[in-house]
């Protein structure tokens, strides 16, 4: 072999050393001992130094070497390659070794041989002759698979990351991390929520060819769960996998699937105090290992929370549900003679409360007490001082039903509730007294607390405001409150607001208030109208006016005086009810 056909090999580290003593000779057949230069004629001049040995040059390649004749004969085998493909004899024809790929098209992506993974390089070289060139990439192409696997894995949680992040209900959770289990991490999954009033719900995804995981539900009773189950519902992940397997195929869920073919694990879902619910997950195809345990414990962790926290948001809205529904003014009840209309539109229409508020209590001498008013604030701060208001007044009017001492013992309560948790709040309210009379018309009683005063429309056209003047509620402890009686005929009105209304701000610049003189020329020719449509058009003029800006709670109260079997109340919603409430609060 000459100089050239060797001339441009890398020995891997470009080291070239003498051998040590106790390494292993290469085997050659016919090689000299060193490795003489070719001349340009093909002679063999004179060195004009000495070349290094054969073995110096090919011993320290990362790559084995094997050189072979025109016949296909192996004249030579580095240490390496005798080491890596030990089948290779030199002296005999490189076919003899039994290995298809050293005579056949070499395989890019290497061949397994030994528990190795080998990678051939052929090379031509002049006479007809060739070389191979033999590498072991166990260690490269192990890392590759790690570093693909490990870029999977990840891809894989950050698609569970960004899917489990929206649903805030937990059948809605529980479904999107059952569809994301399969085919990922097993053929089957099945999920089971921990128990909720002794009733556990489960969801199970099967895999389907080409298509979308089938996905069904079901509620088992929290005794009947399986062993396995409830132990992993308890936090501890449970061991007899066998058993396991046998208890998923009792309760149904590997459906057309035995125990003899079947690999199954379950991992709890972790919570805020306890397992949010356990994931079953099971398959045909291998076993579970370390790595895969690694994956389906940290998709796990993720569908934990995401569950934790659709559970937590229920559980607040079904709080805020019922608070809200207690907060909401609750509609006059039927008093006889009198026609109710009511408008409600709070400030921030999502929660549905606000710091306006309006009712009315039936009397044992068959009138009623009513009231409308306004709180300090806005939200949820001035609903619940709104609640606090209103439970005062429902509890008082059994014991005063005088509208101005009522009044004042509505202050001294606010002041006392307001100063033992420091809110400093206050309100503004007319409240009043209805009775009827005989000839149909109504008497009202109404005592002011530094709110805006009643409009009255009378049968001939005219709109009347009523002259009630009087200090705030809850803030100073003998305020003075004004009180006024007005008589209404048959077919007038008496109309109460809050500040929402005047103070509306719109027009064509979007800051003009809406105002009083307004509110007084909308109404001017509704003395017609029924109490609930009544009340409907102040809503409407001022929303038209606000043009859908922001404003302040708004709430509007009507009574109409309709004489002995007058029509039946009717009210006006403007927020939608809370399911549930459809009784409590019917619609027109």
């Amino acid at each position: 072999m000459a100089a050239a056909d060797v001339r441009g090999f890398d020995p891997g580290d470009g080291r070239i050393s003498t051998p040590s003593a106790g390494r292993a000779p290469a085997r050659s057949v016919g090689a000299p001992a060193v490795l003489p230069p070719l001349a340009p004629d093909g002679t063999s001049p004179e060195p004009a130094r000495p070349e290094p040995a054969w073995s110096e040059v090919v011993e320290h390649f990362r790559e084995g070497l094997i050189i072979c004749d025109s016949d296909g004969v192996v004249r030579h085998v580095s240490p390496v390659a005798a080491r890596l493909l030990p089948e290779v004899t030199p002296g005999r024809r490189l076919a003899a070794a039994g290995l298809a790929v050293l005579t056949g098209v070499t395989d890019p992506d290497g061949f397994g041989h030994h528990g190795r993974r080998l990678r051939i390089r052929r090379v031509a070289l002049s006479g007809s002759r060739s070389c191979l060139y033999v590498e072991d990439v166990t260690d490269s192409v192990s890392r590759a698979d790690a570093l693909l696997a490990e870029r999977a894995r990840s891809a894989f949680l950050a698609v569970v990351g960004e899917k489990l992040g929206n649903p805030l209900h937990p059948d809605r959770a529980a479904a999107a991390v059952i569809r994301l289990t399969v085919p990922t991490l097993a053929e089957v999954a099945v999920l089971v929520l921990a128990p909720r009033s002794g009733r556990a719900r489960w969801w199970r995804a099967t895999r389907a060819d080409h298509e979308s995981p089938t996905v069904d539900s079901g509620v088992l009773p929290a005794a009947a769960l399986p062993p396995a189950i409830a132990e992993g519902l308890s936090g501890v992940e449970p061991h007899a996998v066998d058993w396991l397997v046998e208890q998923a195929v009792e309760a149904g869920w590997l459906p057309g699937l035995t125990t003899s073919e079947v690999t199954a694990r379950v991992v709890s879902l972790p919570g805020r105090d306890a397992p949010a619910g356990v994931l079953l997950v099971a398959r045909r195809t291998r076993w579970y290992d370390e790595a895969d345990l690694d994956l389906v414990r940290a998709f796990a962790a993720r569908a934990g929370a995401a569950l934790t926290t659709a559970v937590l948001y229920r559980n607040q809205a079904e709080v805020a549900d019922t608070l809200q529904a207690s907060l909401v003014p609750v509609e006059p009840p039927e008093v006889p003679g009198v026609q109710w209309g009511t408008a409600y539109r709070p400030a921030q229409a999502s929660l549905r409360i606000g710091g306006d508020f309006y009712g009315a209590h039936r009397l044992a001498d068959g009138g009623a007490v009513f009231f409308l008013g306004d709180v300090s604030g806005k939200g949820v701060e001035a609903a619940v001082f709104t609640g606090q208001l209103r439970q005062c007044l429902q509890a008082l009017h059994r014991v005063e039903s005088h509208p101005g001492r009522l009044v004042k013992l509505l202050n001294d309560a606010l002041l006392e509730t307001t100063q033992a948790h420091g809110q400093g709040r206050f309100a503004t309210l007319v409240l009043g007294t209805v009775r009827p009379h005989r000839d149909g018309g109504l008497s009202l009683t109404m005592a002011g607390g530094g709110h805006l005063p009643p409009l009255v429309l009378r049968n001939s056209g005219e709109v009347e405001t009523v002259p009630l003047r009087g200090m705030l509620i809850g803030v100073v402890p003998d305020p003075r409150v004004g009180e006024v009686t007005v008589r209404l005929a048959v077919g007038e009105t008496c109309l109460l607001y809050s500040d929402g209304v005047t103070e509306a701000r719109g027009g064509r610049r979007g800051d003009e208030q809406f105002g009083q003189d307004r509110l007084v020329h909308a109404v001017t020719a509704c003395h017609r109208m029924p109490a609930p449509a009544l009340a409907e058009r102040v809503e409407q003029v001022t929303c038209d006016w606000l043009g859908h800006g922001d404003h302040d709670d708004i709430a509007v109260l009507a009574l109409r005086a309709t004489g002995p079997g007058g029509r039946p109340r009717r009210h006006l919603h403007s927020v939608p009810a809370v399911p549930g409430t459809a009784e409590r609060n019917p619609r027109p």
